[in-house]
Order: C-alpha cells, then sequence, then structure tokens
C-alpha cells in the first residue's frame, strides 16, 4: 500500500498492535506509529551466488561535447602565437622574461578572454555563430619611473593577417585595465632589508642568535605586508616587515614562528636612495628612528622574549601512541564496474546522470563551471571562484597589516597534483591543468579530480506499515586543491540526484600564527610564544542561474512568527507561523545578510513561467554549514574600496558584459583605486523579470586553537552553499535513479518482495589493489614549456615557486 490512504488504514491497527506488542511501545500518536518489531528473521528474497569472475573495473562511457568549448583555456600553440604577436609590436617594447630586468617591459600573463554573455548564449542556443576567441594578456611596463599594468585584448585567433592588439578596458569600472606598481623593484628592496638588517645585527644576534642576509642559510627571514599602505593623499608607499624565524626541519612551519621584531619602511618611487626606515615595534612598544630602537635596547630597560623554536609540535608526521586496531585497514570505497560518467577531456565536457557542463581553467580562480544543464535544461550559465580574502587583526602591526587578496597569487599555479587515494579515491578520473605565467606554459598534472561519492546516508526513505525503502546518495564530485602559501583550500563542485549543487570550500595546512606579546584579546595563547592569530576567511562566487530563460527575479521567502484569529479557533488567537513572499525589487535592495535562525531564504525564479499550480519555478541558495562568514572588520584599513564584495553574505546585480567578475586579480596592488570596485555594480537597477547574476561568500571566522596544532584540519574548517531546484519540478528528480530498494512485507512482517528495480551490486571479485595509487610518480612541482622563445620539444620540470608582480 502506498500514498495517502494507507496512512489512513495503518493508524488504528498499528496502535492496537504497538500496544500489544511484547516490546511494551505505548503512547504514540495518530500518524507516528512505527512498524512492529521484526522477528529477527533474516530473509533476502533475492539470490546472490559468489563467484570469482574477476571485476571488470575498464567501463570508462565516452562522450563528445555538442559544442566546441568556447569557454576553454588557449592552447599551447595559441598561447605561443600571441606571445610571439605581442612580440612583434614594436611600440610595446618587450624583453623576454628570460633576459628583462626590473627596467624591462615583460609579459606576465596570456589567457582566453572569456566571450560575452550576449555572444555566448546565441552560439549555445544554436542561433548564432560561434563568438571570435580573444586572447587577455597582460602586460607589466617598467622601463618608466611609474612602472605599471596594463591589459590588452589579441584577436581573433588563432593568429592571422586578421589579429590585432588594443587596449581591454570594457571589463574594468576604473575606466581602464590599468594600474600602478609601486613594488617593482624586488631585488633592490630585498637588498635594502639585507642592510637594515646589517645596521641591527648585534640586536638580531643577541634577541635570535641570527640575521637576515638573504642567504638560504639564514636563520631568519622577512618580507613586506601585504597589501602595501599607499597614503591616499600624499601617495607615499609604505609597508611593515616581520622577522620570522626560519624553520630547521622539512616541515613549512615558518608562518607558526615569528618573532614579534617589525620594521616599517617607506618605498616611495624607483629610487632606494630614497628609500627610509620609519620605525621599529617589538612587545607593544614603537621606537621611530633605529636610533632611538638601539638605544632602547642597550639602556637596560628592553625585555627580550623568548622566542618559540620548531620542533615535534609543529611537525605534521604522527606522534605519540598508536590507537588500538588502526594499523587495521580501513574502509575503503571502490568503483567495481568502471566509471558511470563521461567526459570530453578534449572539450572538458562532462556528463553524469542528467547533467551536462563545460569546465574552463585559469590562472586567477583555477577551475569554473560554464552551461550547467539538468535534464536537457539549462539551468546555471556560469559558476567560479572570484575571489579569497584572509583578513587578519593583531595589536602588532605585523598581524594588523596582513589582508591577502589570493588571486593577485593565482589559484591557477598553485592547485598542484592531488594525491590519489587521499585527497581523491584511487580510482577518480584525474585531469591536468595549464596556465600561461611570464612567458611560459606550466603543466600541473592531475590536478583536478572528478569521482562518484556515496554519502553513506540514502538521498531519501521511509518506513511504512507495508514496506520500506531507500535511495542511495550517490553524487558527482569535481574538487581541486590550491595551496595559496601557508593555507590548503580545498574547492569541490558537487552535483546531486535531486537537482541541487553544493558548493563547498574547506581550508587546511599551517595557520599564520602571530608572537605572544600582549595580545590576547587577538587570539589564543596556542604554544609557547605562539598567538592563534585571530582572522576572517572569505571566498566569493559568482553563481549566474538561467530559470527557463534569462529572464528572473529574486524571491525573499521568510518565515515568520505570527498571531492569528482562524475561523475554527472560536475567536481565540493562535501563535503560529506562516510564509511571507515578496521580491527584491531592484539594486538598492540586493546586498543581503543570511537572517538569524535562517527564517529567510532567497530563489531565483521565473515570473513568467508558473507552473501548472501558479508557483514561480526557481532556484534557491541557502548555506549548508554555520561558516559562511562575510567579512567582520567595516571599511577594512587595509582593503579600503576593494572588499565591496566582502561585506555581505549575498548579492544580486544585473547581467552585464562590462561587469564579467567581481574583482581584478591586481586589486591588492592599490587598494583604494582598484580596477574592478565591485561597489560600483550596485546603481539601482530593475532586477524585475531581468538576467540576474548572484555573488555569494563562503568562509569561516577563524580564530586557531591548539587544535590547530600543526595543522587546521577540514572536518571544522568548511564552508558550504546549496543550489536547489524550488518549484522547478513537479516531483522530485531522485525518482529519476534506479539506485533504490523497496522491501515490502505482510501483516505478519514476513518479507514478500524486494524490488531492486534494476539495480544492484556488483558481485565479482575486486582487486584491492586499485585502491592504492602509484604515489611514487607524484609530481610536486610544474611542467614547465617555454614559448617565448617556443619549444615545445623540450619541457622541463621546476619546483613551484612563489613569483609577485
Amino acid at each position: 500500500m502506498r500514498g495517502f490512504s494507507s496512512a489512513l488504514l495503518a493508524v488504528g491497527g498499528l496502535a492496537s498492535m504497538a500496544s500489544a506488542s511484547p516490546s511494551g511501545m505505548k503512547g504514540f500518536p495518530p500518524g507516528r506509529v512505527p512498524m512492529a518489531i521484526k522477528s529477527g528473521r533474516p530473509m533476502d528474497l533475492t539470490s546472490h551466488a559468489v563467484t570469482s569472475q574477476s571485476c571488470d573495473t575498464t567501463n570508462t562511457p565516452s562522450t563528445k561535447a555538442p559544442l566546441p568549448n568556447i569557454f576553454a583555456p588557449l592552447s599551447a600553440d595559441d598561447s605561443a602565437a600571441v606571445t610571439k604577436f605581442l612580440h612583434e609590436q614594436s611600440e610595446l617594447n618587450l624583453t623576454a622574461n628570460a633576459n628583462a630586468t626590473s627596467w624591462d617591459n615583460v609579459i606576465v600573463q596570456v589567457e582566453t578572454l572569456q566571450p560575452n554573455k550576449s555572444d555566448a548564449l546565441p552560439y549555445l542556443n544554436g542561433e548564432g555563430p560561434k563568438p571570435a576567441r580573444y586572447a587577455r594578456a597582460t602586460l607589466q611596463f617598467q622601463a618608466t619611473m611609474e612602472p605599471y599594468i596594463r591589459e590588452y585584448m589579441v584577436g581573433p585567433l588563432p593568429v592571422s593577417n586578421e589579429t590585432t592588439i588594443q587596449t581591454l578596458d570594457y571589463p574594468y569600472n576604473k575606466g581602464a585595465g590599468y594600474q600602478r606598481i609601486y613594488n617593482a623593484d624586488n631585488d633592490a628592496y630585498t637588498q635594502f632589508l639585507v642592510n637594515i638588517s646589517a645596521s641591527v645585527e648585534d640586536i638580531l644576534m643577541k634577541m635570535f642568535n641570527g640575521t637576515f642576509t638573504n642567504s638560504p642559510t639564514d636563520p631568519l627571514a622577512i618580507g613586506p605586508s601585504d597589501p602595501l599602505w599607499i597614503d591616499d593623499v600624499t601617495g607615499a608607499v609604505t609597508t611593515w616587515n616581520e622577522y620570522t624565524l626560519m624553520p630547521t626541519t622539512m616541515y613549512s612551519t615558518g608562518s607558526l614562528i615569528y618573532s614579534g621584531l617589525a620594521v616599517r619602511t617607506d618605498l616611495t618611487g624607483r629610487d632606494p636612495s630614497k628609500w627610509s626606515v620609519l620605525g621599529w615595534y617589538y612587545n607593544g612598544e614603537f621606537w621611530d628612528t633605529t636610533e632611538s630602537f638601539r638605544t632602547a635596547f642597550e639602556n637596560g630597560t628592553f625585555e627580550i622574549l623568548k622566542v618559540d623554536q620548531d620542533g615535534d609540535w609543529d611537525a605534521t608526521s604522527p606522534t605519540g601512541p598508536v590507537y588500538e586496531h588502526d594499523q587495521t585497514p580501513p574502509p575503503t570505497e571502490v568503483q567495481p564496474s568502471g566509471q558511470r560518467f563521461a567526459v570530453d577531456e578534449e572539450e572538458t565536457y562532462i556528463e553524469w546522470m542528467g547533467y551536462t557542463f563545460y569546465m574552463a581553467f585559469s590562472r586567477d580562480t583555477g577551475m569554473r563551471l560554464y552551461d550547467i544543464k539538468f535534464k536537457g535544461e539549462r539551468i546555471i550559465y556560469e559558476l567560479g571562484l572570484q575571489e579569497a580574502l584572509a583578513h587578519y587583526a593583531g595589536t602588532g602591526p605585523g598581524q594588523s597589516s596582513q589582508a591577502f587578496l589570493d588571486s593577485y597569487y593565482g589559484f591557477g599555479p598553485n592547485a598542484f597534483e592531488l594525491i590519489g587515494g587521499y585527497d581523491c579515491p584511487a580510482y577518480a578520473t584525474y585531469l591536468d591543468t595549464s596556465f600561461y605565467w611570464r612567458e611560459t606554459r606550466r603543466t600541473h598534472h592531475k590536478s583536478i579530480c572528478i569521482f562518484e561519492h556515496d554519502a553513506g546516508y540514502p538521498v531519501a526513505r521511509h518506513t511504512a506499515v507495508n514496506y520500506v525503502y531507500a535511495t542511495k546518495n550517490i553524487h558527482l564530485i569535481l574538487r581541486s586543491v590550491s595551496t595559496l602559501g601557508n593555507y590548503d583550500y580545498m574547492f569541490e563542485y558537487a552535483f546531486y540526484h535531486d537537482g541541487s549543487i553544493h558548493v563547498t570550500v574547506r581550508a587546511s595546512g599551517y595557520i599564520a600564527a602571530a608572537f605572544w606579546a600582549k595580545n590576547s584579546d587577538y587570539g589564543f595563547h596556542i604554544h609557547d610564544a605562539v598567538s592563534g592569530s585571530m582572522h576572517d576567511h572569505v571566498l566569493n562566487y559568482k553563481l549566474d542561474l538561467d530559470v527557463h530563460g534569462t529572464n528572473n527575479s529574486l524571491m525573499k521567502v521568510d518565515v515568520v512568527p505570527t498571531t492569528e484569529i482562524y475561523p475554527w479557533s472560536n475567536g481565540q488567537a493562535r501563535n503560529t507561523m506562516k510564509l511571507n513572499r515578496s521580491f527584491i525589487e531592484s539594486e538598492d535592495d540586493s546586498k543581503i545578510n543570511w537572517s538569524p535562525n535562517l527564517s529567510s531564504f532567497y530563489a531565483v525564479v521565473n515570473r513568467d513561467t508558473p507552473n501548472k499550480y501558479g508557483e514561480y519555478p526557481g532556484f534557491k541558495i541557502s548555506p549548508a554549514t554555520a561558516n559562511t562568514a562575510h567579512l567582520t572588520v567595516i571599511d577594512s584599513s587595509d582593503l579600503k574600496n576593494s572588499d565591496h564584495w566582502a561585506t555581505h553574505q549575498l548579492y544580486a546585480v544585473r547581467q552585464k558584459d562590462t561587469e564579467p567578475r567581481s574583482v581584478y586579480a591586481f586589486n591588492s596592488l592599490d587598494t583604494f583605486r582598484p580596477v574592478v570596485d565591485f561597489g560600483k555594480f550596485f546603481d539601482g537597477e530593475s532586477l524585475d523579470q531581468e538576467d540576474l547574476v548572484l555573488y555569494f561568500n563562503l568562509g569561516m571566522h577563524h580564530v586557531p586553537d591548539t587544535q590547530d596544532l600543526p595543522n587546521t584540519v577540514f572536518t571544522t574548517a568548511q564552508s558550504s552553499v546549496v543550489i536547489s531546484p524550488m518549484n522547478y519540478f513537479l516531483e522530485n528528480p531522485v525518482k529519476s535513479t534506479i539506485q533504490e530498494v523497496e522491501i515490502d512485507y505482510d501483516k505478519n512482517d514476513t518479507v514478500i518482495n524486494i524490488k531492486k528495480f534494476g539495480s544492484g551490486n556488483a558481485i565479482c571479485s575486486y582487486d584491492m589493489s586499485l585502491t592504492e595509487a602509484n604515489l611514487t610518480s607524484y609530481v610536486g612541482g610544474d611542467i614547465v614549456v617555454t614559448k617565448w622563445p617556443y619549444d615545445p620539444a623540450n619541457p622541463f620540470y621546476s619546483m613551484a615557486e612563489g613569483e609577485s608582480i
């Protein structure tokens, strides 16, 4: 028996059965009576003979993208041809990166200029031509007293007599794709820090038993804060530099062992002789000159605090006694009958259980998804990371001046090979990624994985008077990991049978700690001289939903308490709750925070296509974890006008080809005058049945404690949002999967039928060696092909090194 009628019939019979049950169950309200307790008789009406036949794990479905991937990265040949073309433009006065000094003009980056949506949609819909392909070229002009970055568009591609170069300005609301550089002379500045250290070498030796000479064997390191401080009026450029102890072991523990001693410098202009020291800070005291710092140190009142040394406490290898039974291999997920999704690797096009989409990859943001369709209809035009922020605070200038905008460093260059069996199952499908940087094409082996995963709990189930059923919660996961300095970010997109897409980021790695000295208001004391420095992580995503077309609205649904008098309540007021539906009418009201108690939710709907019941179909967006943070700091002194995307949890704006991204990768070079200021997106335009774009933030308020040593763990440091259908289908799409079991039983609790609807387990002999990845072939660095001069036959390996603009 199924449906409402069977529920009515169950009430009396089961209630009396429960009262007479040997188990002593009683007091169950109507409609909540459990099935009578089973006698424990194991019954299985299906027969599975044990077999010695080996599992066929080689099955790999194939597919062909219906159209070429217009969002894909440039090919090796195209990026080489664009590089050659740029060098042929004499007015650019370019020098090959391999031969360049800090006073030469160079090519920084060449990658796909993503097509405008107004051009891409007609092509994807079969209603227009394929958009012309263009490259975005980032050039750094250094042969000038005021160096700068300039963006260009080169195309159409492939390079031919028709190819032209022009400045790229329309995506940047600063008015031009132009950014001043205030720290172009890295080598000179490093030498400046060496000279400063030499001037106080005796002090450094007494405090830390070492100094900084820019030698690999130095026991101390020092570097500038990020971002630079640029005076909005005078243009003076200053930065704080804190000494840190160098690790003495193989572990990258430098971000834990700060010294607490910092020096402020003025590096305005390109003449190092005019750079100067503006002061010193230590243990809550500030001295405005090196001389006053030295005087304080020598007058007998200066207190030298003990610094931490690295050791077992910050090593990531296991310590302590082994848990009982931990040497026994744990449960392992397998893929016994091969792959159940299809990938066109040439076009990076993926199909799985009704979903299809294209994937792209960029230096700035890593993997992005385009043209996501479910059951043949586009639901998302674009989904991808925009920026990640880590904003610190502290009583000392070292932490107070740190606010990293990580797309400057790039998620692509820092997405290295995944560890099979740990980052992803050994059976996952792994893809390589490539990006262009300073006239080399760099490839990271197996840096994206795709795999099916059983969540370990059903996606749906129910126990009734005469049957029980459950549907397996199998979903598809795309995953990559980018290591930005001390932090490892795991990025994940998960596709579910119910039509929902889960966007998740997790953080691990070493924290960027602080020196423990009079700073208990900014973090816990977590080791001898270590403060768990508080900070916010905020990661911004773009979500361009298209619900039955591009004309959509943003609905708000509030669950509100109310007091009502009903016709049947005899005039008595009843305290209850109800729904309030409304719409966000314009961009004036579209900066949104999740409501307390999560009593409101938001959905992109199409008001022109109500379903048969009059409800507007759409997709709602809601937090899936408690961690979906926006920035705590208001009007950040460090980020100024470059954090306007981080002040709320959700935003909605009109789609414009001139607003393709919420940020610019090099905004951190001048946070007061960013090339893309997200705040300018909000100009009061109507959001009523328009092409909408949502931006949402993942992240967390991180106050590290002793459990963050040696590393922060993914289990708690994670943030997730769910994009799920609302009144979009007339029934749950979960019913499309046959990975379900139904067990029917009669009134005597005897199993009379087991239905698996064509699904079943693989009954075969599985080679468990397939669960062990071959880690001896792991590639920890880059596979590099030089683009100028171009020699594809001569790649080489190099370990990735941070390279700043």
